[in-house]
């Protein structure tokens, strides 16, 4: 199986057909894919002018995509090579207990579903990079009560997930689910609350 980077030298190639360059990019999604698969995909098409059910896209915008999705991999990649280093030391002093923010750590390694967004259709303005560059900081800093993306406090907590997480709290701004462990007890409360509250307004409504 193709690694991501044999896969964007695919993309570049001008000597391969446009559909295969398409294919390839969209190949790259299953190997790094932020938002999720679909997401990601409508994010990067959205950036670089493209339809996403194109099948002959303008090659120079296949490489505009393809270019932010490297940049953001790069971030990434940079993170995780950190994090293994600090866990490696922690283990080393005799810290082995695991936290909430290794077991997510565990399910995002690679850069799959990082910050993955409820609908496909609804993510983040800023890049990709930028994006991780965010939820990073907000790792770093510990717990807090908004979004590490778009600084908005109202977070809701969806049982419907598509994906894992099956649940979790979303962003009603930016529509990511936010990583758990970035946000206190009080946020996630919170974010439960309104889903109740939502639950029964939806359901005085029917009757």
């Amino acid at each position: 199986m193709a690694g991501f980077r044999a896969l964007a030298r695919e993309v570049r190639n001008p000597r391969n057909t446009i559909a295969l360059r398409r294919t390839s990019l969209r190949k790259c999604l299953e190997r790094f894919a932020p938002y999720g698969h679909r997401a990601t995909w409508h994010h990067l098409c959205a950036v670089a002018g493209i339809a996403p059910d194109d099948r002959a896209p303008d090659p120079a915008r296949l490489i505009a995509a393809l270019t932010e999705l490297e940049e953001a991999r790069a971030v990434w990649l940079a993170y995780e090579a950190s994090f293994a280093d600090r866990r490696k030391r922690e283990k080393h002093d005799g810290i082995r207990q695991p936290t909430a923010l290794d077991d997510w750590h565990r399910n995002t390694w690679g850069g799959c579903d990082v910050v993955p967004c409820a609908s496909p259709t609804v993510y983040p303005a800023p890049r990709l990079a930028e994006v991780l560059r965010r939820v990073i900081a907000a790792m770093e800093a510990g717990p807090g009560e908004s979004c590490p993306v778009c600084r908005q406090e109202r977070l809701v907590w969806r049982f419907d997930l598509e994906r894992c997480p099956s649940e979790g709290p979303v962003c009603t701004d930016c529509g990511i689910v936010v990583p758990v462990p970035v946000l206190t007890v009080a946020a996630l409360a919170a974010a439960r609350r309104r889903a109740f509250e939502g639950q029964r307004t939806e359901r005085y409504a029917v009757v």
